[in-house]
């Protein structure tokens, strides 16, 4: 479900970028999409919005060359990994044969692919459904299925299309992170999804699909943790006037000690801020994490 190879031609600014594309299907069935000039930047976070039935899906396949464009150009050639709206779960695999089968095709040897199956059926929660054929699993046991060969794959363009779909709340927040994560790390990600409070407040770019075009709605405004839907409050030690590592999100403070500072960010990019600061040289000291709205 992925494509690799390095950027091709196009702006190196944009991992992909589209050039006045289009999209129907069959030589006279009406355009989905008509005249799209768009493009997906490195490290950035891509939502993309709209009614059903104005061409949210057309626009991911187009971005992930699942689809070709009618006309039009699509530029870059990132290695891209996708989930479908809808996972073809009737397929002669176990869900670790198949996640092992995924990550050779997107060009990592037998015995790492296993291993990447292995992590993230185990982040999913899901490590027991293992051996289990694609055809005998829930819906949400398929879902993780979907989601993890992507996100094992470490690609260069992530694409989502209501991947949270079937998803327990639990398995919800481990997506959320991982998208942080994608990003943060210089992937670049697209995604649709029903909820609009997904990922609130970490969107870079926003488009909408309205009758057959794609129109940009708004750029990330300045960090503002407070509207970013749940917050965490992270407070830490380190070295007497060292600076944070930079690069972190969220907005940061002085704490009540010189030594000590204290950081709100969003709960998706919670972790990755954690493992930021633990692995730092030299490391800091977490003092606490603690839900923005609580008090001491």
């Amino acid at each position: 479900m992925g494509r690799t190879g390095g950027i091709g031609s196009g702006s190196t600014d944009f991992a992909v970028r589209l050039d006045g594309a289009g999209r129907r299907y069959g030589l006279r069935g009406p355009w989905v999409l008509r005249g799209v000039t768009l493009g997906v930047r490195a490290g950035t976070l891509t939502r993309v919005q709209g009614a059903n039935g104005t061409g949210k899906s057309t626009l991911l396949r187009l971005l992930a060359r699942v689809d070709a464009p009618t006309e039009g150009r699509v530029h870059g050639r990132p290695r891209t990994a996708y989930v479908p709206e809808r996972f073809p779960a009737a397929l002669p695999f176990t869900a670790a044969g198949y996640l092992t089968h995924m990550g050779r095709v997107h060009g990592l040897s037998g015995a790492a692919a296993a291993r990447r199956a292995h992590a993230w059926l185990e982040r999913f929660d899901a490590a027991g459904h293992a051996g289990t054929p694609l055809t005998e699993l829930s819906k949400g046991g398929s879902q993780k299925v979907a989601v993890a060969q992507a996100l094992l794959a470490e690609p260069g363009l992530l694409v989502l299309d209501e991947a949270w779909t079937g998803l327990d709340a639990a398995a919800r927040d481990v997506l959320d992170r991982a998208v942080a994560e994608h990003t943060a790390a210089g992937g670049a990600a697209v995604f649709v999804d029903h909820d609009p409070r997904r990922l609130a407040g970490l969107p870079d770019e926003t488009y909408e699909t309205t009758g057959t075009g794609v129109h940009r709605r708004a750029e990330r405004p300045a960090p503002d943790p407070a509207a970013a839907g749940p917050a965490v409050v992270i407070e830490v030690r380190g070295p007497r006037g060292a600076p944070l590592p930079p690069g972190l999100p969220g907005a940061a403070a002085a704490g009540p000690e010189p030594d000590v500072r204290r950081l709100v960010v969003a709960q998706p990019q919670s972790d990755l801020v954690l493992r930021t600061l633990l692995t730092a040289s030299p490391p800091w000291h977490v003092i606490g994490v603690r839900a923005a709205e609580e008090r001491r």
